[in-house]
């Protein structure tokens, strides 16, 4: 498997032909959840196969967006499975990928620790320092595609969405939930005002 040459593809494609109006969804995301997932597969000393496997689904888990902004999982199980053949990843290399990229379609549905650990990267800022910062960015995304159409409707969504997440790997119950319930109080403190 030539992990780096598909990293530096797709990166490349996800820098120049993403639309502007993701400003969540940016190869930076991308960036962020291959950086959670590497670090992750270290704390967890998974093999050879096993990481690139996890970084691979990590650089396709969102490339989906290239092309739809709806079902992007399956548009992104698509493009990995026309491009990985091509750098010497097999048909059982590439299901578990599909596997992990469709792992992270909301609601998330994880059941290998693979999904698990890709799950909880793809949503890893929601218990970190910088969640407003990268919250806003999505409040921007949602709001350019007319999702949310200001910042009360903005809070009552995060208020759900945080209410019915879950982190699924040791890691993340330990090191980001806590952090993501006090967000979560200051956010139904906000709303309820």
């Amino acid at each position: 498997m030539q992990f780096h040459k598909v990293k530096e593809l797709m990166i490349d494609r996800l820098s120049n032909e993403l639309s502007d109006k993701l400003h969540y969804h940016g190869v930076h995301h991308t960036l962020d959840v291959l950086k959670v997932c590497t670090e992750r597969a270290v704390d967890l000393a998974l093999t050879e196969v096993e990481k690139t496997l996890l970084c691979t689904a990590a650089v396709f888990h969102d490339c989906g967006f290239l092309n739809a902004l709806q079902e992007h999982e399956k548009e992104g199980v698509a493009i990995a499975s026309k491009i990985l053949p091509d750098f010497g990843y097999t048909p059982d290399d590439i299901e578990r990928i599909a596997g992990m990229i469709m792992a992270t379609k909301i609601p998330q549905s994880p059941t290998s620790q693979l999904e698990k650990i890709i799950c909880d990267a793809d949503l890893d800022y929601l218990g970190r320092d910088d969640f407003y910062a990268i919250g806003g960015t999505l409040f921007q995304e949602l709001n350019v595609l007319g999702i949310v159409k200001d910042e009360e409707s903005w809070d009552e969504l995060q208020v759900k969405f945080l209410t019915g997440h879950e982190y699924h790997t040791a890691f993340g119950i330990r090191e980001r939930e806590p952090q993501k319930q006090i967000y979560l109080e200051e956010l139904i403190e906000k709303w309820s005002k």
